[in-house]
This record gives structure tokens, C-alpha cells and sequence, in this order.
């Protein structure tokens, strides 16, 4: 069974994180927009990572509004301390546990790409937490790793790991699927407003790029458990698998992200 780890990250993926995130923030972008986060309003961000969609969030709720974000990672919360607005306060903390905050003190909260990385005990304390402190009638949303839709690196990566006898390891491990998902909201007593899985394009130059997001986004965790050997032969194995995909705009692979928001009863 897959660990997930918090000690593997370093200065070095932090930063790699902080300038190579486009993915997380653009479609954290369209989940902020599907949630109708509006200026006054008091949002939560769980698992923030360097803060770069919580800044974008404390543009819109303005000065009357506030944006609390927080994350297991202290290197990545340091990074995003450095994003200073008057409207943003950064924190160490972890989706499971929210009891710095009061009951019902926030309008809005979300957790960008941050489910697939808990277990299942982990991910419904989350998911009740986030109810707890929300107002009633306040909205959830969230993106995570589609187990229906797997990404198309996935089975790549099992193949050529499986050639050399390892086993995938560290991979977005605790994907959900959309039945899974509206059950863990049901359960939370979130009322859904809409559910799907949205595709999403991506286009790298070469493997190394595809290796080094993988290694900041998953802080350390993907492929740990290999050699240096081991991941040097990977990641040959990878190139040469890979290039059946090249395209004019570079590697060419498709992820897929199940997007949730949800409502708790209330005005």
C-alpha cells in the first residue's frame, strides 16, 4: 500500500512547485469561478501550497472579504507568507483537522487538487471538517484525481515500471470516483449542486519537465522509492515511451479531474 510522506519535500521542490504549478492554478481558477466566490466574502483554502490561487481568491473578495490558507508543507507555507495582501492570512494545517477555526466561519471553502493525496479515514474527516466550519448555506468545492479517468502518464509509467520489476508508487494513490465522491459529500450532509469530470490538455517538452512536475506536485513522494539507478532507467524507458505522443506543442498527455461543489443546508 502507497505512503504518502510530508518529510520528503525540500527547499528545491517547493520552489519547483511555486514556478511550475500552471496546471493546479488554472484549474483552480475555474473552480473558483464555479463556486461564485464573490467580493466580502470569507473563504477558506485547504492545502493552498504556495498560495498562488489563494492570492488570486484575496483579489476577488477584496478588502471587505478575507482568504485564511493553509498546508500540511512549512516550506511551501513560507513560500506563500511572501504573498503578501492584507486580506491573507497563511498557516501550516491539514484538511483533517480544521479546529483552529470556529463553526460556521466561513462562506466558502475549497481544497484545489488535495483529496487524492489523503486516505479514506483522512478525506471524510476533510470533507465533515469543512461543513463544520462552514455558515449554512455556505459552498464546498474541490478537484481530485478521477479513478474512472485515469491520467494517461499512469499507465505509461506502470508499464515501463513494471519492466524492471517495481510497482507504481506515490501517483495521486487514493483517487475517487464521481459515485465515491457524491457519497463522501452525502455523508458530510452537503447537499450537491454539481458533479463531473472535466478533461484537461497538457503539452510538455520533454520528459524531464513531465518528471520534475510530478516530483514537485507530489512533494517528493513520486517514484521515492526507487534507486537513483532505478530512476534513471525509468526515465529513459519513460522518454522512449513517451515520444509516440509528441506532438508540434511537445508531449502530449490528457488528465482528468473530478470537480465537486456542494452546499450546506442553511439560507
Amino acid at each position: 500500500m502507497t505512503t504518502i510522506s510530508l518529510a520528503l519535500d525540500t527547499p528545491e521542490l517547493a520552489q519547483a512547485y511555486e514556478h511550475g504549478s500552471d496546471r493546479q492554478f488554472n484549474h483552480g481558477k475555474l473552480l473558483i469561478e464555479a463556486l461564485g466566490v464573490r467580493r466580502g466574502q470569507r473563504v477558506l483554502d485547504v492545502g493552498a501550497g504556495t498560495g498562488r490561487l489563494a492570492a488570486h481568491v484575496a483579489e476577488i473578495v477584496g478588502p471587505e472579504g478575507s482568504v485564511v490558507a493553509i498546508d500540511p508543507l512549512p516550506l511551501r507555507v513560507d513560500i506563500a507568507r511572501q504573498k503578501t495582501r492584507s486580506n491573507l492570512a497563511t498557516a501550516v494545517g491539514r484538511a483533517e483537522d480544521l479546529s483552529a477555526f470556529a463553526t460556521g466561519s466561513f462562506d466558502v471553502a475549497y481544497l484545489n487538487s488535495v483529496l487524492h493525496w489523503l486516505n479514506e479515514g483522512q478525506k471524510q474527516r476533510a470533507i465533515s471538517e469543512a461543513a463544520r466550519v462552514l455558515k449554512p448555506g455556505g459552498k464546498l468545492g474541490f478537484s481530485t484525481g478521477s479513478r474512472e479517468k485515469p491520467h494517461q502518464l499512469e499507465p505509461i509509467q506502470r508499464k515501463v515500471l513494471a519492466e524492471i520489476g517495481k510497482e507504481a508508487q506515490g501517483t495521486l494513490p487514493y483517487k475517487l470516483t464521481v459515485d465515491e465522491v457524491r457519497t463522501l459529500l452525502d455523508r458530510a450532509g452537503f447537499i450537491v449542486d454539481s458533479l463531473e469530470i472535466r478533461t484537461f490538455v497538457d503539452h510538455a517538452a520533454d520528459v524531464d519537465e513531465i518528471l520534475r512536475h510530478s516530483g514537485s506536485s507530489s512533494f517528493g513522494n513520486h517514484l521515492s522509492h526507487l534507486s537513483p539507478e532505478e530512476k534513471r532507467e525509468v526515465r529513459d524507458r519513460l522518454a522512449r515511451e513517451l515520444e509516440a505522443r509528441r506532438t508540434p506543442q511537445g508531449i502530449r498527455l490528457e488528465r482528468h479531474l473530478i470537480f465537486a461543489i456542494a452546499h450546506t443546508a442553511g439560507n
